[in-house]
């Protein structure tokens, strides 16, 4: 094994662990789940560092991390979006690398940061749809008369919206303090 290769999976391993506790420190908005956590900051800098499967497989190590430290799981259905597809899919940030790393070779600071925010953005909003789909097929008793769909995504968006735009706060933040997180190192 290569050392570029051990050194992106010993970085996933880190970043999935430090995804799982910023999740356990987040703040919960409501009684049946759903948090507004930073747990999207480390899958997206995996996604910026390394690329698409990076951050996919630092999203999928974070989902099963939540499994197993406590998450909720009714079937195996809503288990898969709720947790694995949901913040594995926000690994999909990492598609817009090629733009960021252009746009940090030609030192346009200003296009490599709104690459990374609406990687940032496609990544949330992804994981936000995952969620809605699980609640509005697993979750519609809560609904009571109202179109499970449409209750599914005014609750979900009501923490997903929040943590989407503070991870950008937090990426945007980091961008500024420290650009060169968001490349690879070369050994």
């Amino acid at each position: 094994m290569n050392k570029q290769r051990l050194l992106m999976m010993i970085e996933v391993a880190i970043f999935a662990a430090v995804g799982l506790i910023l999740d356990k420190l987040s703040f919960s908005i409501w009684a049946q789940g759903g948090s507004i956590s930073l747990v999207m900051v480390p899958i997206v800098l995996m996604a910026m560092r390394w690329g698409t499967l990076a951050g996919l497989t630092t999203g999928l190590i974070v989902g099963v991390l939540q499994v197993m430290f406590g998450g909720s799981i009714l079937t195996p259905l809503q288990g898969i979006l709720d947790y694995f597809f949901a913040f594995t899919i926000v690994g999909i940030a990492g598609a817009f690398r090629p733009m960021v790393l252009h746009a940090s070779k030609n030192s346009k600071s200003g296009a490599m940061l709104g690459w990374i925010l609406i990687g940032t953005t496609v990544g949330g909003i992804l994981r936000l749809v995952s969620h809605t789909a699980a609640g509005a097929v697993f979750f519609a008793e809560y609904a009571g008369g109202q179109n499970p769909w449409i209750y599914s995504i005014t609750y979900n968006s009501s923490y997903m919206i929040p943590a989407i735009i503070l991870t950008g706060i937090v990426i945007f933040l980091l961008f500024k303090a420290a650009p060169k997180l968001f490349v690879q190192k070369q050994l």
